[in-house]
C-alpha cells in the first residue's frame, strides 16, 4: 500500500497518465490503476522501469524503493497458518502486524489481542462446532501469536471498548473466565493498553449493530482503515468519510462507558460475582 502510494505520486509529479506508464510496461492503464490500490503484487522489473519513466535517478533512491518491493512480496508470519487462516481474515491480520493504535468495539468476546488460551479455545470450538481438534489448536496458536503485537519492542497502542455482556456470558467453565477476567485486569496495567466496559445501564449506543475495528498506522501514505465483522467475512474501509463514521461512533461510546480509571474496580466486581 505504501509502494502503491508512493508511485502514484511519482507518476503524477512527472506529469503522467496511467496510459503513459503503461506503455511503458507493456500492460493496460488497469494494471497501473491496480498497483497504485495495492490490489495486485509489484513486480521487481515493474518497478525499477516505473521508477526511472518517473525521473527517480538517485541509487539510494531506487534501492530503497526496490527494497521496499521486495518487502512487499514477503510472506507474513501468519502464512504458516495459511491452512486454516480465511483469505478475509489475512488482510485483517495483515493490518493488525502493521498498525501502531488499534480501536475496536466488542459487543460479545474479549477481543482476540486480550483473551487466554482457554478462553480462545472454548470461543472457537463454540464458532467452528464440526473443525478439528487440529484446525483449533492452530487456530489458538495463531491467536496467541498476534498478542506479540502488545508487547513488542514499539507496542501497539490498543484502546477497547466492550459491551458488559461480554463479562456476563458464561464461556466454558467458571474457571475460564475468572482467569479471563484477570487477564484483562493486569492489560488494564499496561501503558499502551486501554480498557472501558460499557455497563447495561448506558442504554442504547450508537454502534449497537455489530463489532468493529479502527486502523491507524505510522506512515503518512497509509490512511485509517475500519474492519466491520460478520458471520462469513469483514468489510474494510478507507475513504474519510466512512472511517470518521466509526470514529465517531467510538468517541461517543467513550464518553458514555465506564472511565478507563475504574475499569480494574469494575472487572474485579464482575470477577467475584463468577
Amino acid at each position: 500500500m505504501v509502494l502503491g502510494r508512493r508511485l502514484q505520486v511519482l507518476r503524477e509529479r512527472a506529469g503522467l497518465s496511467f496510459e503513459e506508464a503503461a506503455r511503458a510496461l507493456d500492460v493496460t492503464h488497469a494494471t497501473i490503476r491496480r498497483m497504485e490500490k495495492a490490489q495486485v503484487g509489484l513486480k521487481v522489473p515493474y518497478v525499477e522501469k516505473l521508477l526511472r519513466l518517473y525521473g527517480v535517478t538517485e541509487p539510494a533512491e531506487l534501492d530503497g524503493f526496490v527494497n521496499l518491493a521486495r518487502e512487499a512480496n514477503r510472506p507474513g508470519w501468519w502464512h504458516r497458518y495459511r491452512d486454516v487462516l480465511p483469505e478475509w481474515f489475512s488482510a485483517f491480520v495483515s493490518l493488525e502486524a502493521e498498525a501502531d493504535q488499534i480501536r475496536a468495539y466488542e459487543p460479545h468476546y474479549v477481543p482476540g489481542l486480550l483473551q487466554t488460551e482457554a478462553y480462545a479455545t472454548t470461543v472457537l470450538r463454540a464458532g467452528m462446532p464440526h473443525a478439528p481438534a487440529e484446525e483449533i489448536e492452530r487456530l489458538v496458536a495463531l491467536r496467541l501469536t498476534r498478542q506479540e503485537v502488545l508487547t513488542r519492542k514499539e507496542p501497539t497502542m490498543l484502546w477497547v471498548v466492550m459491551d458488559e455482556t461480554v463479562l456476563r456470558r458464561p464461556i466454558g467453565h467458571p474457571n475460564v473466565m475468572r482467569a479471563q477476567i484477570t487477564r484483562l485486569v493486569e492489560a488494564t496495567a499496561s501503558s499502551n493498553v486501554r480498557l472501558q466496559i460499557m455497563p447495561f445501564t448506558a442504554g442504547p449506543h450508537p454502534a449497537m449493530y455489530g463489532p468493529f475495528h479502527i486502523f491507524r498506522f505510522p506512515l503518512p501514505e497509509l490512511s485509517d482503515v475500519a474492519c466491520s465483522e460478520n458471520l462469513v467475512g469483514a468489510a474494510y474501509f478507507d475513504q474519510r468519510e466512512d472511517v470518521a463514521a466509526f470514529r465517531e461512533a467510538l468517541d461517543r461510546m467513550c464518553a458514555q462507558a465506564v472511565p478507563v480509571h475504574r475499569t480494574e474496580a469494575f472487572l474485579s466486581g464482575i470477577r467475584k460475582e463468577i
